[in-house]
C-alpha cells in the first residue's frame, strides 16, 4: 500500500501534532505517524498527568491549612489510587481531544513505527502489517525518553522512570529521587504531600541548578520545612537492590571521603533525557546526528533537503512549548518552500527568551539570563526584587513564599532575565516574556498599570525596584 502526502510528521507529541495541524491549515496534505497514542509523552505520561497529580497534592496542602482561614475541616487524607486514577483520566481526555483535532483538520493518523527507505519514502510497521508512505517532506518529531543511570538501570518495579512514578498502584513508604531538575522536584513535591518520606539527591549544589541561585535557595528552604531531605553536591556511586527496597550509597562531590547511604522503597531516576532517533535509518538518508540529536538549521531542515526535525530529538530546549513553536515554524518554512500563496510573516524563534516552568509548590518560572550568567557575560547588571511577603494578594491567599526578580542591563534597561518563585509564577512569567520578546524595557513594565490586588503586581514592583522606585517595599 502506498500513499502520497505533502508533509508526513513522525511523532504525535506536542511538537508533532501541532506541526501537523499547522501544515494542514496551510493547505498541505498531511499525515502523522505515531507508535502509541496521539499527544506523545507530554500529554500521556508527562506534562499533563503530572500537573493533575500536583493539583491533587496542592489541594490537600491547602485543606490541611484550612483552619488558618477560619474554616473547620475534618482531617483530610489522600486516596492515593483515586489520585492516580484522576490523573490518568485527565490524560485520556486530552488524548481524545488531540484525536478530534486531527479529524477536524483532516490530518490522517497512521499507527506504527516509522523507518526511512529513502528520502521520500517511509516504511511503517504495525504488528505484522507493513506499508509504505511517500511524501515530499517529513518532519521528525520523535521526542526523547528518560536517561538510564548506569549505577542503577530501570527495572520499572523498584527503579522508576517518571512514567512509572506517576502510575504507582500504592503509595511508597519512601522514595529516593536522583536528580533535582524539574522532574525530580515536581515528584518530590507530589510524594511529600502524599506522606511518602522523600530523599532528593543532586550532584550540583542546588535544587533546580539551572535556575537563579536565590530562587533555588528559597525552594530548598520551603522543601526543608516540609521534611523533604536534600542531599546537595552529592552523587550516587553505588546501589544495592533488595527484595522490597534499594540502598543508595552516596558521596560528597567535593569530599569523596564523606560518604553516606539511605534505604528507600523506590528510586526515581530523573537525570535527563536521550533522543528517540535510533532505528529510523536517518543517517542512511543523509540526516546528521550529534550524540543522537538531529542537526538542523534555523528553519529546522536537516542535512537531507526533504527532512525537517523539531523538538527534543534535535536537542533544542527540551520543553513541550518549544517543540510546539518549532512545529509551527517548520510547517511554515515548508509552505514557503513550496511557494504557497499564504501571507506568512516568518521569523525565527529567539532562543534567548524561552520560559522554563517547574510546577512544584512554590512554583518556579524563569526566562533569559540568571544574575550570575549576566555578570559573567559582561553586562553591567541592575537587579530588582519584590518579595511576596509584601503582596496584599499573597497575604490574603496565605501564600507569601517567594519573589519576583528581574535582571536588567543598567545602561539601556533591557530585560536580561526574570526569575519568579511563588504562587502563579508559571502564569505571570508570560507578561515578562512578551515584554522581552517585543524588546520593551524594564521601565515599560514599571509604567504599565497592573490591577490591584494581584500577584502579578509583583512584576511591576520588581521592575520599579530596578530603579530604586518600588513603592511597597
Amino acid at each position: 500500500m502506498s500513499a502520497e502526502f505533502d508533509v508526513v510528521v513522525i511523532g504525535g507529541g506536542p511538537g508533532g501534532y501541532v506541526a501537523a495541524i499547522r501544515s494542514s491549515q496551510l493547505g498541505l496534505k498531511t499525515a502523522v505517524v505515531e507508535m502509541d497514542r496521539m499527544g506523545g509523552i507530554c500529554l500521556n505520561w508527562g506534562c499533563i498527568p503530572t500537573k493533575a497529580l500536583l493539583q491533587s497534592a496542592h489541594l490537600l496542602e491547602e485543606i490541611s491549612h484550612a483552619s488558618e482561614f477560619g474554616i473547620k475541616v475534618e482531617k483530610a487524607s489522600a486516596e492515593f489510587s483515586e489520585i492516580i486514577k484522576r490523573s490518568r483520566s485527565v490524560a485520556d481526555q486530552m488524548a481524545k481531544g488531540v484525536d478530534f483535532l486531527m479529524k477536524k483538520n483532516k490530518v490522517e493518523v497512521i499507527l506504527g513505527r516509522a523507518e526511512f527507505k529513502d528520502k521520500n519514502t517511509l516504511s511503517v510497521t504495525s504488528g505484522t502489517e507493513k506499508k509504505e508512505i511517500t511524501s515530499k517532506r517529513f518532519i521528525v518529531a520523535t521526542g526523547a525518553r528518560s536517561k538510564q543511570f548506569n549505577v542503577l538501570p530501570f527495572d520499572r518495579e523498584l527503579v522508576l522512570s517518571s512514567k512509572e512514578a506517576m502510575n504507582q498502584k500504592e503509595k511508597p513508604e519512601s522514595i529516593g529521587i536522583i536528580g533535582a531538575g524539574a522532574i525530580g522536584v515536581e515528584f518530590a513535591d507530589f510524594y511529600a504531600s502524599m506522606g511518602t518520606k522523600v530523599h532528593i539527591i543532586e550532584f550540583l549544589d542546588h535544587l533546580l541548578p539551572n535556575e537563579d541561585e536565590e530562587v533555588s535557595v528559597i525552594l530548598e528552604r520551603s522543601f526543608q520545612k516540609r521534611g523533604i531531605l536534600q542531599y546537595l553536591g552529592t552523587g550516587v556511586y553505588a546501589a544495592e537492590k533488595k527484595k522490597d527496597s534499594v540502598v543508595l550509597k552516596m558521596k560528597a562531590k567535593n569530599d569523596e571521603t564523606k560518604t553516606s547511604e539511605i534505604e528507600v522503597s523506590k528510586v526515581l531516576v530523573g537525570i535527563g533525557l536521550v533522543p528517540n532517533t535510533e532505528n529510523m535509518n536517518l543517517e542512511s538518508v543523509g540526516v546528521v546526528l550529534n550524540r543522537g540529536f538531529i542537526e538542523v538549521d534555523e528553519r529546522y531542515r536537516t542535512h537531507c533537503d526533504s527532512i525537517y526535525a523539531i523538538g527534543d530529538c534535535t536537542g533544542s530546549p527540551l520543553l513541550a512549548h518549544v517543540a510546539s513553536a518549532e512545529g509551527i515554524k517548520a510547517s511554515e518554512a515548508i509552505s514557503i518552500e513550496f511557494g504557497n500563496p499564504h501571507k506568512l510573516n516568518y521569523h525565527v524563534i529567539n532562543y534567548d527568551y524561552i520560559p522554563g516552568c517547574t510546577y512544584c509548590h512554590p512554583e518556579v518560572a524563569s526566562l533569559g539570563l540568571t544574575e550570575a550568567k549576566a555578570k559573567a557575560e559582561g553586562f553591567d547588571v541592575k537587579v530588582g526584587k519584590f518579595p511576596f511577603t509584601a503582596s496584599g494578594r499573597a497575604r490574603a491567599a496565605g501564600d507569601t513564599t517567594g519573589m519576583v526578580k528581574i535582571v536588567a542591563d543598567a545602561k539601556h534597561g533591557e530585560i536580561l532575565g526574570a526569575h519568579i518563585i511563588g504562587a502563579n509564577a508559571t502564569e505571570i512569567i508570560s507578561e515578562i516574556m512578551l515584554g522581552a520578546s517585543m524588546e520593551l524595557t524594564v521601565k515599560n513594565i514599571m509604567d504599565t498599570i497592573h490591577a490591584h490586588p494581584t500577584i502579578s503586581e509583583g512584576v511591576m514592583e520588581a521592575a520599579a525596584a530596578v530603579y530604586g522606585e518600588a513603592i511597597n517595599i
